[in-house]
């Protein structure tokens, strides 16, 4: 009953290396189904944000999971392995609870994962590839977050991805009232981040999306105008923040595209943040002058700065995860005599079967009920004693010793006397 963990993310790679490795979400199904399609582990789900990319998986060899993560994407052989963590049973178990609580994220505390991780259990059980035990493992974890968000102050003092945004902006403009913001994707994050923006009031918000009636309904809500994705190439001189997250595989703004707005814009300076995995911007770009490009990798740095999260809740979170962690490796220790419990059960009642039916004959033989009772209840001691007290007469003295003491546990019986007591 083995569970692993194989990934990589923001402490181990880097931010060139991850967008490498991360999977399209239209393209998570396919890779599920082709990794426990090819009996490479049992089951398996798959994290993929903007920070990691990890395969939790039951009965596997992690190994192989390695090599099937750089074919998957096209890497050479062994690329990945200076860079991945591998995890093991209580390892795996601990590190999962600690994901979803926001433990291990680079906003200490940050929400956001727990429904990223929840969005990956769908997409396993929408691809067949989720059984018992890793079912068993993550609705173990989102308990155990939402018990660690609720009894403790982990996530009081984080500051979000958005928020260090907005700090940044405010380094290289005055006051972004005076800005014009231009948010491009339509999803959580953007939305996130449009509402740390909208609260500094800036002078205009247009949200450009692949798709105009997704777009328009963002923009609805916060108040903004909408655009679509392909007229930025003629729009995106007009605007002085640009924060961009799609779930684009390729850049959709490139270097060449932003020396023509630079010059457009008679060099007033762009603030670009790109919190797209792979990046929505070419990183070249943050060579040109006038253009201030920030990716998340960047963001880090102002969301330490900003961090007050007090050692006590750390420890006190840390505290609850090592006891559920106990508790499901327990759960999961038992799971493995399962098959050895189905087996005796099975065994005794075709006994119980043959028993019977001797019973039933004797009875419609004219045999009185006292004597087919009784001969009922001596067939089945001795047919439950029979395996027992062979083993047990039949084992070497190490083996007997160790028999006698499993069934004086199992039957609760005394000690033996002692030789010529």
């Amino acid at each position: 009953m083995s569970i692993h963990t194989v990934g990589l993310n923001h402490t181990t790679a880097p931010l060139d290396l991850r967008e490498k490795v991360a999977f399209a979400p239209d393209a998570l199904a396919e890779a599920l189904r082709d990794l426990t399609g090819a009996r490479t582990v049992r089951e398996a789900a798959i994290l993929s944000t903007c920070n990691r990319t990890e395969v939790t998986f039951h009965e596997g060899d992690p190994t192989r999971v390695s090599s099937w993560l750089e074919q998957v994407h096209g890497l050479p052989s062994e690329s990945l392995r200076p860079h991945l963590y591998t995890y093991s049973q209580d390892r795996a178990v601990s590190h999962s609870f600690r994901v979803a609580s926001g433990l291990d994220s680079m906003v200490l505390g940050e929400p956001q994962i727990l429904g990223q991780m929840k969005q990956a259990v769908r997409t396993a059980e929408s691809a067949g590839s989720l059984g018992l035990v890793l079912n068993r493992l993550f609705q173990r974890t989102f308990a155990v977050a939402k018990d660690v968000r609720t009894h403790t102050d982990i996530g009081s003092a984080s500051i979000s991805r958005a928020a260090a945004a907005v700090k940044l902006a405010e380094r290289i403009f005055p006051s972004i009232s005076g800005q014009r913001l231009l948010l491009i994707g339509a999803g959580e994050m953007i939305e996130l981040a449009a509402n740390h923006f909208m609260a500094k009031k800036p002078k205009s918000v247009t949200v450009a999306n692949r798709t105009l009636e997704r777009g328009q309904s963002l923009a609805d809500r916060i108040g903004a105008d909408a655009i679509m994705l392909n007229e930025l190439p003629e729009r995106l001189a007009h605007y002085d923040i640009v924060v961009t997250c799609t779930a684009s595989t390729l850049p959709i703004i490139g270097k060449g595209l932003l020396e023509r707005v630079v010059k457009e814009r008679r060099h007033a300076p762009i603030f670009i943040v790109d919190l797209a995995l792979p990046r929505d911007v070419e990183a070249e770009a943050a060579d040109l002058d006038d253009v201030f490009l920030y990716s998340i990798d960047d963001l880090a740095v102002i969301v330490k700065d900003n961090l007050h999260v007090r050692k006590e809740a750390v420890a006190e979170a840390e505290k609850m995860i090592a006891e559920q962690t106990a508790h499901f490796l327990h759960w999961l220790d038992g799971r493995t005599v399962v098959p050895t419990i189905h087996a005796i059960t099975g065994h005794v009642e075709t006994l119980r079967e043959r028993e019977l039916d001797r019973a039933r004959k004797m009875l419609a033989g004219g045999a009185p009920a006292e004597r087919v009772l009784d001969t009922l209840a001596r067939g089945l001691t001795a047919k439950f004693l029979h395996a027992p007290l062979a083993a047990l007469n039949g084992a070497g003295d190490a083996e007997r010793t160790e028999l006698i003491a499993a069934f004086q546990r199992a039957w609760h019986l005394d000690e033996p006397p002692a030789d010529g007591h």
